[in-house]
Formats: C-alpha cells, sequence, structure tokens
C-alpha cells in the first residue's frame, strides 16, 4: 500500500486527477464501512471530477445535494498560494489578504488571512502542490473536466451555486444557512 499511497501523492502533488477507478474503489470500500458502522449519510470534498465519475458515482449511492463554491478564478490562484501548514502541529493557515472590488455587478471579496498563532509562526511551510504552475494545472484540468459535471447535477436539479465573497468566518454560518433551505423546490443559488 505504501507505493500506491506514494503514486497518489506524486499525482496529486502534479495537479492531476487519480484515476476513476482507484477513486471508486476506495470511495466505496468507505461508504460499506461506514454504513456497516450505521453512518446515516457523508459528505464528499473535490469528488466527483469527471461525468464519469459522477455516473458511476449515481450506480454507487444517492447523492441528494452537490454544492459548487464559487470564486474567481485569480482568487482562487491567489489564496491557494497562501495555504501555508504548521510543520510541527499539521494544522492548516492562510496567508493571502484577499480585497477585490466587484466587477460588472458582482459583489467585492474580501477575506482576511487565517493567520497561526505565535508558536506556529516560525513553522510554517508552504504545500508542495502549492506551487503557481500547479494550481494553474488544477484549474485548467478543473475546466476540462469539472465543469461538465455542473452541468450533469443542475440537469437533475441537485446542484446548488454558493458564491463566495467573504472568509470562511463569514461564509460558513451563510452556507450553513443556505444548506436549510429545501433546495429541491426552486433555490438553486445562494450567496454569501
Amino acid at each position: 500500500m505504501a507505493s500506491s499511497c506514494t503514486e497518489l501523492a506524486e499525482i496529486v502533488n502534479q495537479g492531476k486527477l487519480v484515476s476513476d477507478e482507484i477513486i471508486i474503489s476506495l470511495l466505496s470500500k468507505r461508504l460499506e464501512a461506514g454504513e456497516a458502522k450505521g453512518e446515516s449519510g457523508f459528505l464528499l470534498d473535490g469528488f466527483p471530477r469527471t461525468v464519469r465519475q459522477a455516473e458511476i458515482l449515481d450506480d454507487v449511492t444517492d447523492i441528494d445535494l452537490v454544492i459548487n463554491l464559487k470564486l474567481p478564478e485569480n482568487i482562487l490562484v491567489e489564496k491557494c498560494l497562501g495555504r501555508r501548514i504548521c510543520n510541527q502541529c499539521g494544522k492548516n493557515f492562510n496567508v493571502a489578504s484577499i480585497n477585490a472590488k466587484g466587477e460588472n455587478g458582482s459583489p467585492g471579496i474580501s477575506m482576511a488571512p487565517l493567520l497561526p498563532p505565535s508558536h506556529c509562526i516560525s513553522k510554517l511551510i508552504t504545500r508542495a502542490d502549492d506551487t503557481e504552475a500547479v494550481v494553474k494545472e488544477r484549474l485548467r484540468v478543473y475546466n476540462d473536466k469539472s465543469l461538465p459535471v455542473e452541468e450533469f447535477y443542475r440537469t437533475q436539479g441537485k446542484l446548488l451555486e454558493f458564491d463566495l465573497p467573504g472568509g470562511i468566518p463569514e461564509s460558513w454560518p451563510k452556507l450553513l444557512e443556505a444548506l436549510n433551505l429545501d433546495v429541491h423546490e426552486g433555490k438553486q443559488s445562494a450567496a454569501a
């Protein structure tokens, strides 16, 4: 298993996608284990990333809702390049301070940095996959492969578009509020 973990890390660090077969195999095993423990639901982050994965996932389990968290590409790049990890405690932080004015009727975006406590400041490292080249490759792959997934779930009435003009402290409560709405009866977009 160690060599396959190394192979997976290498694929991810290059900004590429892991094969459908590996992902579905891992996911199926995890869903079966959860069901055996009595879990009644699950949340997937960043999956499915292709229409083929979405089709396979539909054969494996029922999906109630897909949330598309939306930010402009330049903001995504800036946030990814600002990510840091404390190499001692392993916690994640972000040093990027985002203040972008709204354009063409869209709201401005303001996100404060998520700074570490003083004992972590000198121990911050950048993730190996958070280089500009890798981040832009991830976005290119997303545009090629994942945009059709949005349409796949949109046509099923399962896609909630959620704009994120604020950081986590501002957006998280609004996302939770939006999720308490009956999104299957016409509410298919929300904004933080």
